[in-house]
């Protein structure tokens, strides 16, 4: 499973890396307190432990994580990453038998420094990583979840296309340290065209 560098026109996908470390501190030291519902390491230590955990997903196959660098002047806006990456178990003679990219996913762990909010950089992620996801891997459905009580984060989901499927009730400790619910929401292949053309809509 490829782990590339995604290109667009406002920022780059770099796959996550220990060179990382320094610029993803910075970009998270500009305003901690925006980062209510996701966690944030604050510091080198805290930040070189997160991307070890981050490198170690890749390393099982679970996770490919994204540094996001602007395309212009190279600073580190913040951090993504594709994660429960799913290879399914096609049978011998299916079209997908010995199918190498991943059959679902989901994208997650996107946190922006202050200055990319309420500007084309997360649109154009999502865009990067949904346009590999469905039309690279040929994947068959992509999940997005969120903090039942993120109020923005689940309507930025539904605004780029995401369906929403439910909410699983205590599904992990949320970032307050209390038992959270977790909205979940998705965009399977059918639903991908009409979804690349709402994003490239938003970001022209």
């Amino acid at each position: 499973m490829e782990h590339q560098i995604l290109i667009g026109k406002h920022v780059k996908l770099e796959p996550m890396a220990y060179t990382h470390v320094e610029g993803l501190v910075e970009a998270a030291a500009h305003h901690p307190s925006l980062f209510k519902w996701t966690f944030v390491p604050q510091g080198i230590g805290a930040m070189n432990k997160y991307v070890e955990i981050a490198l170690a997903g890749r390393e099982a196959g679970v996770m490919l994580p994204y540094a996001i660098v602007d395309i212009h002047d190279g600073t580190v806006k913040g951090s993504t990453r594709y994660w429960n990456i799913q290879h399914w178990a096609w049978p011998e003679g299916h079209l997908f038998y010995d199918k190498e990219t991943p059959d679902v996913c989901e994208i997650g762990h996107t946190w922006l420094t202050e200055s990319a909010i309420r500007t084309p950089v997360n649109t154009e992620c999502k865009l990067l990583l949904l346009t590999n996801a469905f039309e690279n891997w040929k994947a068959l459905r992509v999940c997005f979840q969120t903090d039942v009580r993120n109020e923005q984060s689940r309507a930025a989901i539904e605004r780029i296309g995401g369906k929403f499927e439910g909410i699983i009730r205590a599904e992990r400790l949320a970032i307050d340290n209390t038992v959270r619910d977790t909205a979940r929401f998705s965009i399977v292949s059918s639903e991908w065209s009409a979804v690349k053309e709402k994003l490239m809509q938003r970001l022209d």
